[in-house]
């Protein structure tokens, strides 16, 4: 039997699957719904050519994230597929077939693939809960700009009864009072807003401690030792471990893990030039909860302090 190579262009609705040999014949490619159905269809359909090596898919963490998991589920090797440069694409053209094609190209080279997380364990539970946190947080945020900016041009009676109070206190206040009965349109709608825009405020601090709550109990049963590290709170540790995903053997080392996170220099050299560059790349997310690490550490760390104070 012929050993062969598999791609997948991945989109919300359908999947196109494409099929090469191991010298990169082209073989078929044909389109699929993105339903389980669909997925065994998938499966079938480039396992039935030869001995499937493995599975080149764009976009294992998001629209191909439910055949990732089908395809993990039944020892299928899959590799993650860097998305061509532009003028790759500009050269070959666009279609979904030539996609899944140049999918299976790359799979096949092994040039430019990642080995995805597998997202079927704790960490992906951290993911789903940290991504609803967030929300709310900005949501939050949101609300106490509006409640704010509705004071500075609120009927004068309002604007003077409120507007020398803390946060809380203003937020308290507001949920528990009582539109006037004798305010003219104006007032009464100001008011009105205020006590929801306020009630919803506490709702999603409610919220936002009880997504909290769970990020904790999930962070201590991955990884207990995380959160005592100096400086990594329960929000960075869950923002490290999502970045490290179920599978955190994929990543080799130290420096991959840098790499992943953007923190690893990047040679800028040229002639007799040496030199390098920032890491503009990565996981954002990542390189911005050890930034936060860092600054902690700069200013309570007494083995930081010494290592700042050399370098500067």
């Amino acid at each position: 039997m012929a050993q062969i190579i598999a791609g997948v262009d991945t989109h919300k609705d359908t999947h196109y699957a494409a099929v090469i040999s191991l010298h990169g014949e082209h073989l078929s490619a044909v389109q699929f719904p993105a339903t389980k159905a669909g997925y065994q269809a998938l499966t079938a359909f480039i396992t039935c050519q030869g001995e499937l090596l493995r599975v080149g898919i764009e976009g294992t963490n998001s629209y191909g994230a439910g055949l990732t998991r089908h395809l993990q589920a039944r020892n299928i090797e899959v590799v993650e597929v860097i998305r061509p440069a532009k003028v790759v694409r500009r050269m070959k053209g666009k279609s979904d077939a030539i996609d899944a094609y140049t999918a299976a190209h790359t799979a096949l080279t092994h040039q430019d693939v990642v080995t995805p997380k597998t997202s079927i364990g704790t960490v992906e539970a951290i993911r789903v809960i940290h991504a609803g946190r967030r929300s709310a947080l900005k949501a939050h945020a949101e609300v106490i700009t509006q409640i704010k900016s509705l004071l500075v041009t609120a009927p004068e009676k309002v604007r003077a009864q409120y507007q020398s109070l803390s946060t809380k206190k203003l937020v308290g206040q507001l949920a528990a009072s009582h539109t006037h009965v004798r305010a003219d349109c104006v007032e009464t709608a100001t008011r009105s807003t205020l006590k929801r825009l306020a009630k919803r405020y506490i709702y999603l601090d409610e919220e936002i401690t009880i997504f909290e709550g769970e990020l904790q109990a999930l962070v201590e049963q991955v990884n207990t030792a995380l959160t005592a590290v100096r400086g990594v709170s329960t929000i960075i540790a869950s923002q490290l471990l999502i970045t490290a995903g179920d599978n955190p053997e994929r990543l080799h080392s130290e420096a991959a893990f840098a790499a992943l996170c953007g923190v690893s220099p990047l040679p800028a050299s040229s002639g007799q030039t040496n030199r390098f560059r920032l890491n503009r790349g990565g996981d954002r997310a990542a390189n911005s909860a050890l930034y936060q690490i860092a600054l902690v550490r700069m200013a309570s760390d007494p083995v930081t302090k010494i290592y700042v104070a050399k370098r500067t």
